[in-house]
């Protein structure tokens, strides 16, 4: 496409809503992506390699994911485009780097909704006793449709929906101070594995394990960059959204991580599906823990939801460059990215129908610890190659930073291969047809040849947009 109008044309068809996102909307966005991990998935980490063992995991893990979010601060600031971590690999790593970052967390995204539906399903037979096929396609259609109507509309409902989540951990937390013992958090007997002790009785091989685990705490909230485009002030408010909303789950972790074990016991929890509600059992809390039994469905909803908007702005993002069907990133009146909602809720209805939810979040993790490499990796790069980028906020520590980043995520790919090789092996082989795609048919109907070139594109479309909206409101 190099006639500048056909381009016009081509990219006023592919427009989202600018000014719709805040900080605090956007701040709210990268909680809800993570709040069901929260309410399960994270404890089974405890089991793995017991309280004090998982403890060492998730404070990794939440080193690994403040170091890549302070990284995607500056990255996000400097390059606010709607491809999050695929922008600003391509501009580090040119069109074959950016597509395999953008690989690696769309195959995060399309299938970690796939797993969370099944959650959502079991959750829906506990309360109403009905489950399956038809309840995952009701949730999809339901919320894709709340995205159709447009993101600033989307984005006040997740945030009501988050904060009921949020509600329910802090009430638990506040009935369970009272009833917390320490000892119960070392209930589990050590075993004779290298390193084991009262406070680790798995052994480094069970920290090892757990970090997965771990990972389940902050999952997912790297997606922020991706309303990049959508926000008020890109510069400011994308870097105040994703900081802010990692201090939060920070504090969240570690109100569920120490008091459920605190109040049932690390053995308790290391087993539970529900740890919050059996953590209010054991302290006799029985109304409350009914009542949060009801709200973590709105944690695995506000998860579900946000995730449906992330892997929208990232297929619409890779379409509209050409790395896939440019039918993707056609947006509507509403300026909502129709097909990029619909095509990829119809891939993961049809996956969650396996009923595999556990192997379906490995496999998301698989892909998510790979695009943390290739985000981390993509700082360093930039520092080195890019000094002269403008950098509206600066990540501390600079490429150290993002050095301990991009360590920690090659840690944890393969943690994931300790605890579930077919997830892991999967993965890989989905990965590896992905990128056949690109390399065989999709680096031929690239829109622009670099980053910066479609960059200029877009902002030359939005101008004439602009223009033209001007005029006709003059008229």
């Amino acid at each position: 496409m190099n006639d500048a109008n056909l381009d016009r044309e081509y990219l006023a068809k592919r427009q989202l809503k600018k000014g719709t996102a805040g900080w605090i909307l956007l701040a709210g966005l990268g909680v809800s992506y993570v709040i069901s991990g929260d309410f399960a998935g994270w404890n089974f980490g405890i089991a793995e390699a017991g309280w004090g063992g998982f403890v060492i995991a998730a404070a990794l893990m939440g080193l690994m994911y403040f170091a890549l979010v302070l990284s995607l601060a500056e990255m996000s600031a400097a390059i606010p485009a709607a491809g999050g971590g695929y922008s600003f690999a391509r501009q580090a790593m040119g069109p074959a780097g950016g597509y395999l970052t953008g690989l690696a967390v769309l195959i995060e995204y399309a299938l970690a909704p796939a797993a969370i539906v099944i959650f959502i399903g079991a959750a829906v037979e506990e309360l109403l006793g009905i489950n399956g096929p038809v309840v995952y396609a009701l949730f999809y259609a339901i919320f894709i449709g709340i995205h159709l109507a447009g993101v600033g509309e989307a984005l006040k409902v997740m945030m009501v929906i988050s904060g009921l989540a949020v509600f329910a951990i802090i009430a638990t937390a506040l009935a369970l101070v009272g009833v917390f013992d320490a000892s119960r958090l070392f209930d589990i007997a050590p075993t004779d594995a290298v390193g084991a002790n009262a406070f680790m009785p798995f052994g480094w091989a069970g920290v090892w394990a757990a970090l997965p685990f771990g990972m389940w705490l902050f999952l997912a909230v790297e997606g922020v960059p991706l309303a990049a485009e959508e926000a008020k002030n890109p510069a400011r408010d994308v870097p105040k959204g994703i900081i802010g909303a990692m201090l939060f789950l920070v504090v969240t972790a570690l109100l569920v991580v120490v008091l459920l074990a605190g109040a049932a016991g690390a053995g308790v929890i290391g087993s539970s599906g529900v740890p919050l509600v059996d953590a209010l059992k054991a302290a006799d809390y029985a109304t409350l823990a009914t009542l949060v039994n009801v709200l973590g469905l709105a944690g695995l909803i506000a998860s579900f939801f946000s995730i449906i908007y992330g892997y929208s702005r990232l297929v619409f993002a890779l379409s509209r460059a050409g790395y896939l069907p440019k039918v993707l990133s056609l947006t509507s009146r509403r300026k909502a990215p129709t097909w990029a909602l619909v095509v990829p809720g119809v891939f993961g209805f049809l996956v969650s129908l396996s009923g595999e939810g556990d192997l379906i979040l490995g496999m998301a993790v698989v892909g998510a610890t790979l695009s943390y490499a290739l985000m981390a990796l993509s700082h360093i790069l930039l520092r080195l190659k890019r000094p002269e980028l403008p950098r509206p906020y600066k990540t501390p520590g600079g490429i150290i930073t993002s050095g301990v980043a991009l360590v920690l995520s090659l840690v944890a790919l393969s943690g994931v291969y300790a605890f579930d090789p077919r997830a892991f092996n999967y993965t890989l082989v989905l990965f590896a047809i992905g990128a056949a795609y690109y390399f065989f048919y999709s680096k031929n109907t690239l829109v622009a040849k670099t980053a910066d070139e479609e960059f200029a594109l877009v902002a030359d479309a939005e101008s004439a947009l602009e223009t033209a909206d001007t005029a006709h409101a003059n008229a």
